[in-house]
């Protein structure tokens, strides 16, 4: 009897990365996570604050043409950040998203990856 070879230790990390991007609405968030640089925000008083990152407002915009966070929009980024292609932290009243450079890089090196085949 032949036996699947045992897991690499990076392939679970690589199943997640897929599975994060296995809804066209997450693959649209981090198209639009990859592509902004140092948005801006305004806050309640109307002052105008840069970030470095996106902040959900930004990516509910994006996608639903609101600023309010909805809970398919709140689901999505959970999914990417639990997946590993997206950090978000609180800065005041507002949430700041970015893309996880590291996470393309794991996905790029495991595509481009030119193991031996096991079987030959």
């Amino acid at each position: 009897m032949v036996y699947p070879e045992p897991m690499a230790p990076d392939d679970a990390m690589i199943a997640r990365l897929a599975k994060g991007l296995s809804d066209p609405t997450r693959v649209r968030m981090v198209r639009f996570l990859k592509a902004r640089s140092r948005p801006v925000a305004v806050d309640d008083h109307g002052n105008v604050h840069r970030f470095d990152g996106v902040t959900v407002g930004d990516v509910c915009c994006h996608l639903t043409g609101s600023d309010r966070p909805n809970s398919l929009v709140s689901h999505h980024l959970r999914e990417l950040r639990q997946a590993g292609w997206v950090r978000s932290e609180k800065r005041g009243k507002k949430v700041v998203c970015e893309l996880n450079p590291e996470a393309a890089g794991l996905l790029r090196a495991f595509l481009d990856s030119q193991e031996a085949d096991p079987c030959r």
